[in-house]
């Protein structure tokens, strides 16, 4: 009889500390969005965590510092990816100079400087003649530049971007996507911060997923 009274006081104490946790602190629907249709990523190894932004859109030069440091701290398992948004034809021409700069190889050099160029010294960069001259004024040639600029490859991944943008159907920047199947905007998680918290929750959920 003592037996069964000390089993039945240990159930209702873990019952007690499962209920004093709560329900998760992030919540589908309300903190994040999961897609119908997951999108296939990169590397099924890594949790991917994808960026779309844009380079005109304040709130993504502001967010780019906080997503840095974010990006900074994460284990080996996460991939952090930026992917361009674009809505009309200024924005693809933005998305494609992110992938002639990623195909240079001077993207670390020039991600900063076209934020800048665009939010700080408020240059439209509405031509490709605009963008080859701030990419002359990093060290950039202009030969190469317009070489790559019209690229067969540049022109493929910006329409993958643009596709997978829409699979994400994101309504933003910026917004992340966590591993092809979550998508947080600040307006959900309530802040540019508690995007990346929420971010931070996905990737453990997933890990945990995957060591099951």
């Amino acid at each position: 009889m003592r037996i069964l009274v000390a089993v039945l006081g240990l159930m209702v104490s873990l019952v007690a500390c499962a209920d004093s946790q709560g329900p998760a602190k992030y919540q589908e629907g309300k903190h994040y969005v999961v897609l119908d249709n997951p999108v296939r990523t990169a590397n099924p190894n890594k949790i991917e965590v994808t960026e779309v932004f844009w380079y005109g859109c304040g709130h993504c030069f502001h967010f780019e510092p906080l997503v840095k440091s974010w990006k900074e701290k994460q284990a080996d398992d996460v991939a952090f990816v930026r992917s361009p948004a674009m809505w009309n034809k200024t924005m693809e021409l933005h998305a494609r100079a992110f992938y002639t700069a990623k195909a240079l190889g001077v993207l670390e050099t020039l991600h900063d400087p076209i934020f800048d160029a665009m939010n700080v010294r408020k240059q439209r960069l509405a031509n490709e003649a605009e963008i080859a001259e701030l990419f002359v004024a990093n060290g950039v040639d202009a030969d190469k530049f317009a070489k790559v600029f019209n690229s067969f490859g540049v022109t493929g991944k910006v329409r993958q971007a643009d596709a997978r943008a829409r699979s994400y159907r994101v309504t933003g920047t910026p917004e992340l996507v966590v591993d092809g199947k979550y998508r947080i905007s600040a307006s959900a998680a309530g802040s540019q911060q508690a995007m990346l918290e929420v971010a931070d929750f996905l990737v453990e959920k997933i890990r945990a997923e995957r060591a099951k």
